[in-house]
């Protein structure tokens, strides 16, 4: 199960974050937000992408959205979105459960600025009823990732 493997995870590097649960589906941001009572903008959702030949995970805030252009830019195609079973064999999670923690596959982890707004955001932990709370800064270290500017902000 895939949120086994996120807890594994953060067993392994951060045994001080907890997997939480909700009775309720947070498979959405919208429901996200409710699930965890936070505002929408907190949940920092994690979009899988193909660029080029390769994939990768840009995590953003919850209420911004994609900017094809600055994602060209940054990576120098257009990016296109993986499939829902693609999403679920690459990363090993399922849809709405997608975050850059206890991946099937290591794979390329960005951040996008969006993140930075907030002390705390609410990924997923991989499945539709699991997240953390955690500092955009640590969740960035724990995943290796880059920082990036590719999506348009919204409050």
């Amino acid at each position: 199960m895939s949120i086994e493997s996120v807890r594994a995870f953060f067993a392994e590097k951060a045994p001080d974050i907890a997997v939480i649960e909700s009775t309720m589906s947070s498979a959405t941001v919208i429901l996200a937000a409710e699930a965890y009572s936070v505002e929408p903008a907190r949940i920092a959702k994690t979009l899988s992408l193909r660029v080029g030949d390769r994939v990768v995970l840009i995590v953003a805030a919850g209420t911004s959205r994609m900017d094809n252009k600055k994602v060209k830019a940054a990576f120098g195609v257009k990016p296109k979105m993986l499939g829902l079973e693609e999403v679920a064999e690459i990363t090993g999670h399922e849809v709405g459960g997608v975050c850059p923690f206890g991946l099937k596959t290591p794979l390329p982890v960005y951040c996008d600025v969006s993140l930075k707004a907030f002390d705390v955001v609410v990924p997923a932990a991989g499945s539709t009823h699991s997240a953390v709370r955690i500092t955009p800064s640590r969740m960035a270290e724990l995943t290796a990732a880059e920082w990036v500017d590719v999506c348009e902000h919204k409050p």
